[in-house]
This record gives C-alpha cells, sequence and structure tokens, in this order.
C-alpha cells in the first residue's frame, strides 16, 4: 500500500471478487448493493478504532490483541489471499477445523471492543444510512474479524510496533471524517459522546483511552 491509499481502500481492494461475493449471498444482497454497503461499514470500523488508538493503552490494547488473537489468520493460507478466504469461510461454516478462524461469538465480542456501549448505534446508523435493515449487524459481524486480520497483517509485513499501528488509524479516522459522506457521519455520531451533535474537550474526555479496554 502506497502512502496515498487509504486503509479503507487498501482493503476494500482485496475484498474484490471471491470475498465480495462470499459475502453478497451470505447476506442474500447483490454484489453491487453489497459493495456500497461494505464501502460504507469498513470506514466506520477503521475509523472507530482509529479513535481506540488515538492513546497509548488503547494502541498498546489493539496491538496485544493483534498479536495475541489475530496474526494466525494473517499468516494463514499464503498472504492476504489466503487470510480472507480463512476469515470468511471460518464465519460461513466452511473453515477447517484447524485453522485459526473466528466464530460468530468472535465477532461479537471484537464489535464490542470496538464500539462499547455504542455497538447498536452503529448497526442502527449503518441499516439506515445503507437501507441495509437487519443486515447491518450481520455486515459487521463478517467485516469485524476481516479488519482485525488485516490490521495485523499490516502490522505484520510493516513491522509496526503500538505507536506505528496507532498513527496510522490515526490518519484513518482523519480521513474519514475529513471525506464525509456516509461514513463520516456516522463515525461522528459514534464519537458525539454527550449527544450534542458535535465532538468537543467534553467528549474527548469521556472518550479517555477509548473502547477496547484490554481485549479484542
Amino acid at each position: 500500500m502506497n502512502a496515498s491509499t487509504s486503509l479503507t481502500n487498501d482493503l476494500l481492494g482485496q475484498l474484490q471478487g471471491a470475498p465480495m461475493q462470499s459475502m453478497a449471498q451470505q447476506l442474500g444482497m447483490g454484489s453491487a448493493e453489497t459493495e456500497r454497503a461494505v464501502g460504507t461499514a469498513l470506514p466506520m470500523l477503521l475509523g472507530a478504532l482509529g479513535n481506540n488508538a488515538s492513546q497509548p493503552q488503547g494502541a498498546l490494547d489493539l496491538f496485544g490483541a493483534l498479536q495475541r488473537d489475530h496474526l494466525g489468520q494473517a499468516g494463514a493460507g499464503g498472504g492476504l489471499g489466503g487470510m480472507l478466504g480463512n476469515v470468511l469461510g471460518g464465519l460461513l461454516g466452511g473453515g477447517a477445523a484447524a485453522s485459526p478462524v473466528p466464530q460468530a461469538a468472535d465477532s461479537a465480542s471484537i464489535l464490542g471492543h470496538i464500539f462499547g456501549g455504542k455497538r447498536q448505534q452503529a448497526e442502527t446508523g449503518l441499516a439506515q444510512a445503507t437501507g441495509l435493515g437487519a443486515n447491518a449487524g450481520q455486515l459487521l459481524q463478517l467485516l469485524a474479524p476481516i479488519v482485525m486480520a488485516y490490521l495485523a497483517q499490516r502490522v505484520q509485513s510493516g513491522g509496526l510496533d503500538a505507536g506505528g499501528l496507532g498513527q496510522e488509524l490515526g490518519r484513518e479516522k482523519a480521513q474519514v471524517q475529513q471525506q464525509g459522506g456516509a461514513a463520516g457521519g456516522l463515525l461522528s455520531g459514534l464519537l458525539d459522546q454527550n449527544g450534542d451533535g458535535k465532538l468537543d474537550m467534553g467528549d474527548l474526555f469521556k472518550l479517555g483511552a477509548g473502547f477496547l479496554g484490554g481485549r479484542r
């Protein structure tokens, strides 16, 4: 990935083809509709992780979770393409029992740590912004372990430490917010802790070290 390519665009590009078709089939949606929804959900997920990693402890928690729980996925099956196949295979019921693939409970746990008490808000907002309806939560559960495995691969291939990972995710969060659109609006809504419609010092104080809290 070159410096001008966002994490969102890099991962979205690598989900083209079979991974996107697998998600579309799982959701009972067309490929184009699924791609549009993924294009909104991915920056929201990565932006929220960027917020979590904006404090040193949050970055350390995320880095530790990637090393502990997701490096097996990043190194499995012949590169990122094989990793995505392993992740999706496990979630869709096709993964080998011995493979380090996530299950639905793992996805729910990841989402809980990414969004904290805002998970329902994230799902509702995504549903409204994309027209996904009840499929919004399912899409987030599909994408959460993919995002984590992708970040683990980034850490592994780029030799990143917790600080470097936090910087990359921080740039992604800023880019999502600057670009606006559906994803930027959803992210800003999630980060507006006091409900006044804008981010201010009160929100930043409440966010503290982020949502991760030491697990996934």
